[in-house]
């Protein structure tokens, strides 16, 4: 049976807001997380504002676990070359955020930034990547640990397990044939906007229900279409854009290739006829006069 599905920025947008589809996201997180996710609240969140036009270039949901955990999920599809730098602004923003004054240090929420692009981000070919942030020796080459009191009183066992951690997935370069394990059902969703009946990851079978197309309202169906339509426009603008530019680069380096080309043979032309004068015998500073050529240009030939 064919089923149409919606993004899952839009299901960013517009359902998981919802308490009755926490079990869609709270099984992708914990899918990601590798340990059991309960949401207990949806947080507010700076970019889940109307815009005229619909587009949603970038989304994201801020969601307060019953751990009292801060995980915030963006999705973002245009380039943008500081990115990394705004997630790190965007986490130490949150945790200030919501810290309260007064409260000691130790009151400061652990965060988790889970960042969905579809761009080129950095250098890498995989499709998830994790910060994973640990203080190492420069001398003994060790793992700094927290203290027996400091475990016991924060609940930790490493010290990354209080830093924020980050969390990146690039859908695009998800290019596998065959499913490993049961986080890449959910990402396999997130590039193709499909869902094989075999998938069994966490929270896929609510998603396989709650996220269909067919489910929608007709005015929320109209939006949506205009949403993708939207986003398709801009991506074939993009990509003549990329194309018009790779022709003008290839176009100008044929140009300068030329140019170049020419000047090292007039160059060639040049000394040969400097050869030809200093056979002839021709005195050196009357072949500079006539070739332009310097004294030790003319001595090597």
């Amino acid at each position: 049976m064919n089923r149409t599905y919606i993004s899952f920025d839009w299901a960013i947008k517009k359902l998981f807001r919802d308490k009755a589809n926490f079990d869609v996201l709270e099984g992708f997180l914990s899918e990601l997380l590798c340990f059991q996710v309960k949401i207990q609240e949806v947080l507010e969140s700076e970019s889940n504002k109307e815009t005229a036009l619909d587009k949603y270039d970038r989304v994201d949901i801020l969601v307060k676990s019953d751990k009292d955990e801060l995980m915030l999920i963006e999705v973002q599809y245009d380039s943008e070359q500081d990115y990394f730098h705004r997630m790190v602004y965007g986490i130490s923003k949150l945790i200030s955020q919501y810290i309260q004054e007064g409260q000691p240090y130790g009151q400061v929420k652990k965060a988790y930034a889970i960042n969905i692009v579809y761009f080129e981000l950095g250098q890498g070919l995989d499709y998830l990547y994790e910060y994973k942030g640990e203080f190492i020796g420069l001398t003994q080459n060790d793992v700094l640990y927290p203290s027996d009191n400091q475990k016991r009183k924060f609940g930790v066992e490493k010290i990354s397990d209080i830093f924020p951690k980050y969390f990146i997935i690039k859908a695009g370069n998800f290019k596998k044939q065959k499913i490993e394990r049961n986080f890449d059902e959910w990402v396999y969703f997130l590039q193709n906007s499909e869902i094989p009946d075999d998938f069994k990851a966490q929270g896929i079978t609510e998603a396989r229900e709650k996220l269909r197309y067919e489910k929608m309202s007709d005015l929320d169906k109209q939006v949506y279409q205009r949403r993708v339509e939207n986003r398709r426009i801009e991506m074939a603008v993009l990509e003549t854009a990329k194309e018009e530019s790779f022709e003008k680069g290839i176009k100008e380096g044929i140009k300068e290739g030329i140019k170049e080309g020419i000047k090292e043979g007039i160059k060639e032309g040049i000394k040969e006829t400097a050869k030809k004068l200093k056979k002839l015998g021709i005195a050196t500073e009357d072949i500079i006069k006539a070739t332009g050529l310097t004294i030790d240009e003319i001595e090597k030939l």
